[in-house]
């Protein structure tokens, strides 16, 4: 199968074999349009099918899908709006294509081949460019009456913070993601002397250059700039998970996107703001926490697992 993660900075298409593994890989920009987006993901389906046989093609969407998943009704960072995405695009290629959001999609993958293998009652955040949900709960997917839920990156834990592209301001997305982390570094270096970061000095001379990666690398190679942004990022994830915690209870919670791979710079400070500040802290059972094991290939292994699962359910 091919599974294709569509992110709001880039996309990335891959062939995926049954046990999860990554067999070939392509990458490009994410286009502006709705027309070229379409094309983009023609021209690399038609690429991978050059090389390899393949039933069928997943889509992991960055947006809000139908609850059939047949319609993508909005993406904050895609050029889509009202569009049946996989139908269409099924049409033009001749192939099964299937959609699904993309943190679900991430969710489907850690609990097949990841790890949220073990959960009851699962979170799956993905922390990327922006953040996405995905719950399985007791083997199936949670979507909400709508096909909308769980839009955690939008709960606010900023009263009047940053303004985010929903539309609100404070969203746990501005201040949890890897543009969020980017715009804290930015922030910090305006507010704290800090002769000895390579990160200041880098943007003095090149002010667009920074990345989230460029921050998490910087973190590891112990930049006091980078430091303190991911312990702010550290507060506010936890006080997102212990929020989402006193609705949900989940037994599990794992962290997933790019960010996930980073996890050793922040998670073990999150774990503890998030036993700090969940209603009842030290009178109840708290989730496990883990750091995604499939990184950023849960999305594409998800999606092409989407797209195995719906077209076995289809056959049989």
């Amino acid at each position: 199968m091919i599974g294709i993660d569509i992110g709001g900075t880039s996309v990335r298409a891959c062939v995926v074999d049954r046990r999860g593994a990554l067999l070939d890989t392509l990458r490009t920009a994410t286009p502006p349009t709705a027309a070229a987006l379409d094309h983009c993901l023609d021209r690399l389906v038609g690429e991978l099918r050059d090389r390899w046989s393949v039933g069928g093609v997943g889509l992991a969407i960055a947006g809000f899908l139908s609850p059939d998943c047949r319609t993508v009704h909005f993406a904050p960072h895609l050029a889509w709006r009202e569009t049946n995405v996989a139908e269409d695009m099924a049409a033009r290629i001749g192939l099964p294509v299937f959609a699904e959001h993309d943190a679900n999609s991430a969710a489907i993958a850690e609990q097949y081949f990841g790890a949220a293998s073990r959960g009851r009652n699962t979170l799956v955040l993905a922390l990327g460019t922006g953040i996405g949900a995905g719950m399985p709960m007791h083997g199936e997917i949670y979507r909400g009456s709508f096909g909308v839920a769980p839009e955690f990156g939008h709960l606010t834990v900023v009263p009047d913070g940053r303004p985010c592209d929903c539309g609100k301001r404070g969203c746990l997305e501005r201040y949890c993601s890897g543009t969020g982390l980017v715009d804290t570094a930015v922030e910090l270096m305006a507010q704290t002397e800090a002769p000895n970061s390579v990160l200041v000095a880098e943007s003095d001379a090149d002010p667009g250059s920074l990345t989230g990666r460029r921050v998490a690398a910087a973190a590891v190679e112990g930049d006091p700039i980078a430091l303190a942004a991911f312990s702010n990022l550290a507060r506010w994830l936890g006080q997102g998970l212990a929020m989402i915690a006193d609705v949900f209870d989940p037994d599990l919670i794992v962290i997933a996107g790019g960010l996930g791979t980073a996890s050793a710079l922040y998670l073990d400070e999150a774990r503890e703001h998030y036993a700090a500040m969940v209603t009842g802290a030290g009178h109840r059972r708290l989730a496990k926490i883990r750091p995604t094991q499939l990184g950023e290939n849960a999305g594409v292994i998800g999606a092409a697992q989407v797209a195995r699962l719906r077209l076995a359910a289809t056959a049989g």
